[in-house]
């Protein structure tokens, strides 16, 4: 089974759970706000994509935080990930021993149907 993670109230999470949805594929989704994600779940997310994918540095949350200005060695991101769920970018889509992060209808479209 597909599992998503992410917020329900998201739009790229909207969009991912409606290809679902419309294709008849089974998933489960994980939201952020109600069922935090570990910090083992976020290092083996980190096994299979770089930081950089994961860590959305375009949030309000990152510009709330000020983190920009800690100038943050990727430790460090990893750190806050798990500490603040919601810098992950989303959705993060785990299916089989696939990862991956983010909407994009036409990779969705190779990797699922």
């Amino acid at each position: 089974m597909i599992q998503v993670y992410g917020i329900k109230n998201c739009d790229s999470v909207k969009k991912a759970l409606s290809f679902f949805k419309n294709h008849k594929l089974e998933y489960e989704l994980h939201d952020f706000k109600t069922d935090k994600v570990s910090s083992e779940k976020i290092s083996s997310w980190l096994r299979h994509v770089p930081i950089k994918t994961l860590f959305n540095s375009r949030s309000t949350t990152y510009r709330e935080l000020k983190l920009k200005e800690l100038a943050l060695e990727d430790e460090a991101k990893a750190q806050w990930l798990a500490k603040e769920n919601m810098l992950i970018k989303r959705p993060v889509i785990e299916f089989d021993d696939t990862l991956v992060v983010g909407f994009n209808e036409e990779n969705y479209k190779g990797l699922f149907l």
